[in-house]
């Protein structure tokens, strides 16, 4: 783990095992990092971040630029390291590992955005605001994106000012200590502090640290409620939360079967496994369309080719671990048992090859109606719900009937249409004719219990800062 600018193993001397989800072997260990480890990181970063927060921003943004480019040196072997870790596929981590400094590049030149306002508020004074850092901050990170949601964590904090303790996922925690050798060379001593271990207690120490006073975590919903109660219990705490989805794509019947099947797929994220809160994994076709659509998308998600995830022909790896292969195939039973009709897919797939590791056929529902618990509840696995409806009504009550409200995808020709849709539906990030794609300088994040405040714009390097008011009374 990278403490205080030095690499050391956990005070307990406990470890970690990393397994690659294809095969079930163990990779690696990484420190099994507890309160003692989390308490020693968050002294390096308080020690740290007065002189960190009294660099020239341009100083800041040149350091970050300069991280970037030694993770696009090691991207290779980044690489290598985070599908055996992962089980995600070569081709698509490819283009994760080789963007994970473009976040750092991003910001690095945002730092002159940093600014507060005056304000007439009285005739005879002078009022202005200014914005600080909060200090040190504690970034909480999954396992589907690690080196580039590491990379990410560590860009508007440390821009606005902040120190930083991240904890990487405990189920592929590999990548995180490439970074973290990296960090050690190239920034000051305790300015990112990376522990690994398990969400409890390394991760909830992390929360409840008086001394941490903003929190940002990606995750599950039940875990982003664990932490809004564990920093609650400790200080007056910021907290940011992007959390599940059970995201909507919805098709209007203007639109061509074959473009609809071939959006659904694409927008599924089966590349990923389906590991991605933004999946559009509930596709809500008008019933025009839902025959057409269904035979489509069933014959391209049964020629989807799963294999070795670093062979660059494979179309889709095995899901994450252990624990999250036993929620997906709970999810499955479930469905089966409350009357969905399995479409494609449902089990794991023949041969040799597939007999470990965490395998899982991509799996298509249909005739999924509102009340199931698959139409209801995130799986992040790879399998998608089909719907269908008839009138705009019933399709926008069938998007907005779960607690999440992450992304959507609404296709039509019709302009009106679209933007009546986009209006209607309680999603923060919404796509018109497209799935998946995320833009920097667009804020990202959700509605409802999908998560509080929003990342990859200056809404984000903002709230990693504090507003000042200072009054001068000239009269």
């Amino acid at each position: 783990m990278l403490i205080g600018g030095e690499l050391v193993i956990s005070q307990s001397g406990q470890w970690l095992e990393s397994i690659n989800p294809a095969t079930e072997e163990v990779l690696g260990l990484v420190p099994q990092g507890d309160t003692a480890d989390v308490n020693l990181a968050v002294d390096a970063a308080a020690r740290a971040q007065p002189s960190w927060a009294a660099l020239d921003f341009k100083a800041r943004g040149k350091l970050l630029r300069i991280v970037a480019e030694a993770l696009r040196a090691k991207t290779d072997e980044i690489l290598r390291i985070e599908v055996a870790d992962t089980g995600n596929t070569i081709t698509k981590m490819k283009r994760d590992v080789e963007t994970a400094g473009d976040a750092l590049d991003f910001y690095s030149g945002l730092g002159v955005e940093i600014k507060g306002e005056s304000m007439p508020a009285s005739a005879d004074n002078l009022h202005i605001s200014i914005r600080e850092p909060y200090g040190v901050v504690g970034r909480i990170i999954p396992f589907n994106h690690p080196i580039k949601f590491a990379a990410s964590a560590l860009a508007a904090p440390l821009m606005a000012g902040n120190t930083v303790v991240l904890k990487p996922p405990e189920q592929s925690p590999l990548s995180a200590t490439v970074l973290a050798e990296l960090c050690r060379e190239l920034l000051p001593r305790g300015v990112v502090n990376i522990v690994t271990g398990t969400g409890m207690p390394a991760g909830d120490a992390l929360v409840r640290h008086p001394a941490v006073k903003r929190i940002a975590f990606t995750g599950s919903v039940p875990t982003g409620l664990a932490i809004q109660r564990a920093a609650a219990e400790s200080a007056v705490k910021h907290v940011t939360l992007e959390l599940g989805g059970k995201n909507p794509l919805i098709a209007f019947p203007d639109n061509d079967p074959d473009t609809i099947a071939a959006a659904a797929v694409a927008g599924m994220n089966f590349a990923w496994q389906g590991q991605s809160c933004g999946s559009t994994s509930r596709l809500l076709l008008h019933h025009s369309l839902y025959k057409p659509v269904l035979e489509r998308l069933s014959d391209k998600v049964a020629a989807i080719r799963l294999g070795d995830p670093l062979d660059p022909h494979a179309e889709m790896g095995p899901i994450n671990s252990k624990r999250q292969y036993d929620r997906v195939c709970s999810m499955l039973r479930s469905g089966i048992d409350e009357g969905a009709r399995l479409a494609v897919g449902g089990k794991r797939p023949p041969g040799r090859e597939f007999q470990r590791g965490y395998w899982l056929e991509p799996t298509v529902f249909a005739d999924v109606v509102p009340d199931m618990r698959i139409a209801r509840e995130e799986i992040f696995g790879p399998v998608l719900s089909v719907f269908q409806w008839r009138d705009e009504a019933e399709a926008f009550k069938l998007a907005n009937a779960t607690e999440y409200g992450l992304t959507a995808s609404i296709w039509t020709r019709d302009i009106k249409t679209a933007l009546r849709a986009a209006r209607a539906i309680r999603s923060g990030y919404i796509w018109i004719n497209g799935t998946s794609a995320h833009f920097y300088g667009t804020p990202f994040g959700g509605l409802k219990n999908s998560g509080l405040g929003r990342e990859e714009g200056l809404d984000e390097l903002l709230s990693y800062t504090e507003t000042k008011m200072i009054h001068v009374m000239l009269g």
